[in-house]
């Protein structure tokens, strides 16, 4: 009788993937025996622990002693906004627009809402709920961009602002401590995400949805080139619009940023167009025309209100045009949206894909992250180059060295030169000083 052939031992590899699989898909292992039952009842005490809380560790407690002071100092402040509505109203302040009376009133409700889930959040963190703190994380970052962006509209850039960066950073840091998944499970994906891109490399699906859901994966590497590439590429486009059917032969700086040929309004727009087409790249091309063409006039609107209601900028003025929407956007360009959209979904976003997998997958993190350093900080001076350009032209002295350091090398002719197709008036914009 022969004897009984023992079955080949698998490559450690293989035995990696196999158990990282488990752990990035789970439901990719229900159907082996005994692995889905297991997986279920270690979910299910996972589950159970983190609901019923527990005794919490010392950073946990020194992040929800962080978060209950922050809401315990702002109750002032913000007590003060409330008594402040009245004032607003009945012209104790000065005369102000509806528009700022309005915006006013959603800052303060923003700020009493932020207040109040950082409240929440730091007793969740007490207790250990750390599902529910979270999720209460997660709503907090939104609130505070909020915030953020509403007082940019009703204050201007101000150092104060950088409180609120402050804290978003540190709900970012405290998202990523509190996630319930384990650390040997997020040293296991790593893992697994460098074999794998090792074998996509190879296989030229670098960057592709393995699900099938989608057609790349929306994750901040993909994302954050798509947002650079299409800056660049939607600055070319309107720049040769210009030179060949606005003004003929005359050409006019199309650029959204102090620095590169970027403009951002065309990065935002791809990027919500990708997100919110991805699922649907083999759609027919009206449905993927008809949702470009509200994604992206919807945006150009907000970017336009955005602009004028902080800065008093008049970016662009399609008043007088077929169907235009309180000149911020109309129907041509609408349609100018939808047709970038069939052509970015359709042809544009796979040669993307393959320009960005030619950054060498051993340096693409590290470029990607100097890279968006670079891009931000391009973001926030061309915001504070803006900001004291407004200030400028509203009467106000260079009272900081911020603002004598723009007044000095980004004065009014420099910015009037570079963003040639904007123009600032302070009366427009629905700030209170």
């Amino acid at each position: 009788m022969a004897p009984e052939r023992k079955p080949e031992a698998k490559p450690l590899v293989e035995t990696l993937k196999e158990v990282a699989a488990e752990v990035v898909d789970p439901d990719a292992t229900d159907a082996i025996p005994g692995v889905a039952d297991d997986r279920h009842d270690r979910q299910q005490a996972s589950r159970h622990a983190q609901e019923q809380g527990g005794h919490a560790p010392a950073t946990l407690i020194a992040l929800a002693v962080l978060c209950l002071v922050g809401a315990a100092a702002a109750v002032p402040g913000t007590f003060t906004m409330l008594l402040g509505v009245g004032s607003v109203f009945d012209g104790s302040y000065g005369t102000f627009s509806v528009a700022t009376r309005v915006l006013y009133v959603i800052l303060v409700a923003s700020v009493v809402a932020t207040i109040a889930t950082l409240a929440v959040l730091g007793i969740r963190l007490l207790r250990n709920k750390r599902r529910g703190a979270r999720l209460t994380a997660e709503t907090t970052i939104v609130l505070l961009i909020a915030d953020l962006a509403l007082s940019i509209m009703l204050y201007g850039m101000s150092f104060e602002l950088a409180a609120f960066a402050l804290a978003g950073f540190v709900l970012v840091a405290l998202l990523t401590y509190i996630d319930p998944s384990l650390s040997q499970e997020r040293e296991l994906q790593r893992k697994l995400r460098d074999m794998n891109v090792r074998d996509d490399v190879e296989s030229g699906a670098l960057g592709r949805d393995k699900s099938g859901k989608g057609f790349i994966r929306l994750d901040f590497f993909n994302l954050f080139w798509i947002f650079v590439l299409a800056s660049f590429l939607g600055d070319m486009v309107e720049t040769v619009y210009h030179v060949l059917v606005v003004d003929p032969g005359v050409y006019q700086d199309r650029a959204g940023l102090l620095f590169g040929p970027f403009s951002p309004i065309y990065g935002f727009g791809a990027t919500l167009m990708t997100i919110a087409l991805n699922r649907f790249h083999n759609a027919h091309l009206i449905v993927v025309f008809l949702v470009s063409a509200v994604i992206g006039g919807a945006f150009e609107y907000f970017a336009s209100w955005f602009l004028q209601f902080a800065f008093g900028v008049c970016a662009w003025d399609y008043s007088g045009t077929f169907l235009s929407i309180g000149g911020r956007t109309n129907f041509m360009f609408m349609c100018f949206w939808g047709i970038l959209g069939v052509l970015w979904v359709k042809l544009l976003l796979p040669v993307m894909l393959r320009v960005v997998n030619l950054i060498p997958w051993k340096w693409r993190y590290t470029i990607t992250t100097i890279a968006a350093a670079l891009y931000i900080a391009d973001g926030v001076m061309t915001l504070v180059a803006l900001d004291c350009w407004y200030g400028r032209l509203a009467g106000k002295p260079a009272d900081n060295a911020l603002a004598e350091f723009c007044a000095q090398h980004f004065d009014d002719a420099w910015m009037s030169e570079r963003f040639q197709s904007m123009s600032i008036d302070p009366s427009n914009s629905t700030r209170t000083n």
